[in-house]
């Protein structure tokens, strides 16, 4: 009888200090994790937003590839119109978008979250919008801070951090539920 109590209270203290770490880690962690929360709900409805988070891609004119000016003139005719319609914003390209299936393509830059979206055979503009979405991504994993700083790791120690976090919320998390289970059938 006194080995299964020995057992039963090495149980309780290996419970009692898993509901230490659960707590103390989750009130260490509160604030990210609201901040991974509700960027991650955000960028979960982003196509879904009515275009207010992730412009809605338009649709250009002719489908084929064929059909389409060369890139580097509609790169040129992103780069014309940017600086007449924002000039105040700085034109370097961080990615270009090609859209076959939509006949557009779609220009984002490197120090604004603002999309040029072209028509591919015209060069015609089909949208000048923010893409919200941009910051949020940069919020939820960290890479705001390496942005705004200029560091590079700030993103791998805080998703290292976040990743390691979670995998321990839910290692505690399924042990507050089974330890008790597992003393009862002691």
């Amino acid at each position: 009888m006194t080995h299964k109590r020995s057992k039963r209270q090495r149980q309780a203290s290996f419970l009692r200090t898993v509901r230490k770490v659960h707590r103390y880690t989750g009130v260490a962690l509160f604030v990210l994790f609201m901040i991974v929360g509700v960027t991650g709900l955000l960028l979960g409805w982003k196509k879904n937003s009515g275009g207010y988070l992730l412009p809605e891609s338009q649709r250009g004119t002719a489908r084929q590839l064929a059909d389409w000016q060369a890139l580097a003139l509609l790169e040129a005719r992103a780069l014309h119109l940017l600086d007449s319609l924002a000039p105040q914003l700085d034109p370097a390209i961080n990615r270009i978008d090609v859209r076959p299936d939509k006949g557009m393509v779609k220009f984002t830059f490197k120090e604004h979250y603002y999309e040029l979206q072209l028509d591919g055979a015209t060069g015609q503009l089909l949208s000048f919008r923010k893409r919200r979405s941009d910051l949020l991504e940069q919020i939820h994993d960290g890479s705001i801070v390496d942005k705004l700083t200029g560091w590079s790791f700030f993103k791998l120690l805080y998703t290292s951090i976040m990743g390691l976090a979670l995998l321990v919320f839910t290692l505690t998390g399924f042990w507050l539920w089974y330890g008790p289970i597992r003393m009862r059938k002691m």
